[in-house]
């Protein structure tokens, strides 16, 4: 059976089995467009209610394909699906629209630009270098993560607000509700496998982890007001950015131990091998300049530093340069001092 006619029959027979549990539901099938991931699924809403779940029918069809009979995967899914509505947020329709009482619950997200060009059209954001900082409403948390919505271009409209407005909003909110936390690598660690791992005194830290508490989306805190000035207090100047996820990043001092081209050619050996493509952020590594203030792609810090490192040498050799015509010109301007100061040199040849 080929995809198009599995996708027919699937979503009859999921359709038949969510009936027969006596789940009065509609069911249909269309594209589902998210953040870094697009796939085609079967949503799933109770009868008058504007909450649903997707299922993605692409994974049905993998298990299809492994020999599962098709029966077998609709019961399966039929699971996943009343677990979903089970535990699916609760919330008023109507506070939705009302951005008065939504504005206290934005929250930050960064993404890759590059990955999400085409969702990023209709979605209000801001460029972070080649990231996209985009808002969410957080709704409700329940055990299975948190229920939120992706601000876009049309519900700013119906908000009657501008993408300025929302920026300052969640600049505001979001750390309140979602505040950020660094912490050493060592203490993420010891937390994993307690007494496994030696202590670190913290200016010894050369790690650091960056997310929000429950670590859903927390790579967004890079984009909040202040985050790099307190970064770069804790861990005393400079340093690295590395995109591990969508989740949270590491900091990493700017010591001279590593090159961004390590660090980078580590990023991308993780996201290749470690972390889901609906997880990853970019393969890329970034540089905060503490002095400057100045949040950058590592290639740009080192570019900087180049140009930096060539004027000050061109500074030098113009000095140079100066000197010596400096010196020739007080040489023309004291024509006495400079016949006396040849006929000394003439008598003391002449003396030799």
């Amino acid at each position: 059976m080929d995809y198009e006619r599995f996708k027919e029959d699937f979503q009859d027979a999921l359709k038949d089995v969510l009936a027969g549990r006596g789940a009065d539901v509609e069911v249909e099938s269309r594209r589902v467009e998210k953040m870094n991931d697009s796939y085609d699924a079967i949503t799933v809403k109770p009868v008058d209610s504007a909450i649903g779940v997707n299922i993605s029918i692409e994974k049905a069809y993998a298990e299809y394909e492994k020999g599962t009979d098709i029966a077998e995967i609709a019961d399966r899914f039929a699971d996943a699906v009343e677990n979903g509505l089970r535990e699916s947020p609760k919330f008023d329709l109507d506070s939705i629209s009302d951005y008065e009482q939504m504005k206290s619950k934005l929250s930050m997200e960064v993404v890759s630009a590059e990955r999400n060009a085409d969702l990023l059209q209709n979605v209000p954001h801001e460029k972070m270098e080649d990231m996209a900082v985009v808002y969410r409403i957080i709704l409700d948390q329940t055990d299975s993560g948190n229920g939120t919505i992706l601000i876009t271009n049309q519900m700013l409209d119906q908000y009657g607000i501008t993408k300025e407005q929302l920026r300052a909003d969640a600049l505001e909110n979001a750390p309140e509700i979602r505040p950020s936390e660094i912490r050493g690598m060592s203490e993420v660690m010891s937390e994993l496998a307690p007494g496994m791992l030696p202590e670190v005194a913290p200016e010894d830290e050369q790690m650091f982890v960056a997310s929000v508490p429950d670590k859903i989306h927390g790579a967004g805190v890079i984009a909040y007001p202040n985050f790099m000035e307190d970064a770069a207090e804790k861990m005393g100047g400079d340093f690295f950015v590395l995109p591990s996820s969508i989740h949270e990043v590491l900091l990493v001092r700017d010591n001279g131990q590593m090159t961004a081209k390590e660090l980078e050619n580590m990023v991308k050996e993780v996201n290749a091998t470690q972390v889901e493509p609906a997880d990853q952020l970019t393969d890329h590594v970034y540089h905060y300049d503490s002095q400057n203030h100045i949040f950058e792609l590592a290639d740009k810090y080192e570019e900087r530093q180049r140009e930096a490192e060539h004027e000050i040498t061109a500074d030098k050799d113009s000095v140079l340069e100066d000197l010596k015509e400096k010196k020739q010109e007080i040489a023309k301007k004291d024509p006495a001092k400079d016949a006396a100061t040849k006929a000394a040199t003439k008598k003391h040849e002449t003396s030799l």
